[in-house]
């Protein structure tokens, strides 16, 4: 038999290596340190609006669409826009409370062909059993992003380096800095407890981004469900979704 010879070395990444030369043959001898994945994207959008009381919608509901790269439904949205501009349909970008029902159908087509490549949370309240003390702006949005965002990570712990969590613009100002605010609030402790995990929060229009678009479409189909029990939208894409938490489920007191 030839002699061994045995080499340590180390590879970037934290790999503890043992090269054994016998002869002709080498073996590899390799002890792995897990690593995470670099890059979590969290898509919001909401669905509702915030007037408690019977002239206002009587759900709100918070969805949000957990992807890793690469977003490979882009090109196919795309081509889809463009196939519609060519049949004289005329829009910016996809919106499902504006689009017709026939461009509805061709996006919903998409994601339900796409199905497995997205992973769909939602948090549902019913308006009429928020206590008063919960109705005011900044005490809604900080208590609804903290049940949303918590679930989410807690199931994706550890798991990524970078969390990047990217909302809709909201028009009215006020809502906007409360949303801003309610984030913030929730990945300060957050950050204190995940240190070896960043993040980063964007608010950009959802004609700036596909997956901001899918979101809406997403959350559209889920609030229809609950405020219209209409579940034509909500079936093409139910098996996307993870969790959808009706937060009063079990409440039975109304406060208007």
């Amino acid at each position: 038999m030839d002699n061994a010879i045995t080499s340590s070395f180390a590879f970037e990444g934290g790999v503890s290596n043992n090269l054994l030369v016998m002869g002709r043959t080498v073996i590899f001898m390799m002890k792995l340190r897990w690593q995470p994945k670099k890059n979590l994207y969290i898509f919001i959008d909401e669905g509702g609006d915030m007037v408690f009381s019977e002239k206002g919608t009587r759900y709100f509901t918070l969805t949000a669409l957990t992807k890793t790269r690469q977003f490979t439904t882009h090109q196919t949205l795309t081509e889809l826009k463009y196939d519609l501009w060519e049949k004289n349909i005329d829009f910016e970008y996809f919106h499902a409370t504006e689009d017709t029902q026939a461009t509805r159908n061709e996006v919903f087509n998409v994601i339900s062909k796409n199905i497995n490549q997205f992973t769909v949370d939602s948090v549902i309240v019913e308006k009429r059993k928020t206590q008063p003390s919960l109705q005011k702006s900044s005490n809604f949005y900080k208590k609804i992003f903290e049940i949303l965002l918590n679930y989410i990570l807690e199931r994706h712990k550890g798991k990524f380096q970078n969390v990047y969590v990217i909302t809709d613009t909201i028009p009215i100002n006020k809502h906007r800095k409360n949303i801003e605010k309610a984030i913030k609030g929730f990945f300060k402790p957050w950050q204190n407890i995940n240190k070896a995990t960043t993040y980063k929060i964007f608010h950009y229009s959802s004609k700036s981004d596909i997956n901001l678009q899918i979101t809406d479409y997403f959350n559209w189909a889920i609030f229809r469900k609950w405020e219209r029990c209409d579940h034509r939208s909500y079936d093409l894409i139910k098996r996307a979704i993870f969790s959808e938490f009706d937060v009063f489920e079990i409440g039975e007191e109304f406060f208007y």
